[in-house]
């Protein structure tokens, strides 16, 4: 459910774009991920912090993408994100004693730290590559070829990217888990 609830955003905002233009799938981001933010707080009476970092980016480049009439905004918001989620995880990968997808998964699975410490650098590092390349698409693909790059290609990417990991992770789960 929570990762219906992640994607809904991206996938409203590709409908509407198609009917529409950017400045309406803009707003209709910017409604739909703060519905997106009630309902997790509705289910799960918590909100972590990726999403309310990525509510209050989408809320001020949506925003700042519809005021002055500027799709450069809400193209950026995909490198901004990226970057972030790259900074921290290569951070903790390299800087402390306990790495951020461990605290942030700890809970749901059990793996030895080592593995740990490689979904850091894989995902830091996946992050870096997916910032890079929409920069490269901000500034080289039509608005409609970026807005499919952005859903097909990195959202493609990315749930490919997932399924490997789940593949790699899997051998190393706990048995107790099982």
């Amino acid at each position: 459910m929570k990762q219906f609830l992640d994607f809904l955003p991206l996938f409203v905002f590709f409908i509407i774009y198609k009917i529409y233009n950017i400045f309406i799938a803009s707003s209709a981001l910017i409604a739909i991920s703060a519905v997106v933010l009630l309902l997790k707080w509705f289910l799960y009476r918590t909100l972590d912090k990726i999403s309310l970092l990525t509510f209050f980016l989408v809320a001020m480049l949506g925003g700042l993408t519809i005021i002055f009439h500027n799709p450069d905004f809400i193209k950026w918001k995909v490198t901004i994100i990226d970057g972030v989620f790259s900074i921290a995880l290569l951070f903790s990968h390299f800087f402390t004693s306990k790495p951020l997808m461990q605290k942030m998964l700890n809970t749901q699975i059990y793996l030895p730290e080592m593995i740990w410490r490689r979904l850091d650098l894989a995902w830091g590092f996946f992050f870096l590559f997916c910032g890079i390349v929409n920069i490269y698409g901000i500034f080289y693909f039509s608005q409609d070829t970026w807005v499919n790059f952005k859903v097909f290609g990195l959202g493609g990417l990315t749930l490919l990217f997932t399924l490997i990991n789940g593949i790699y992770v899997f051998r190393f789960i706990s048995r107790e888990n099982h």
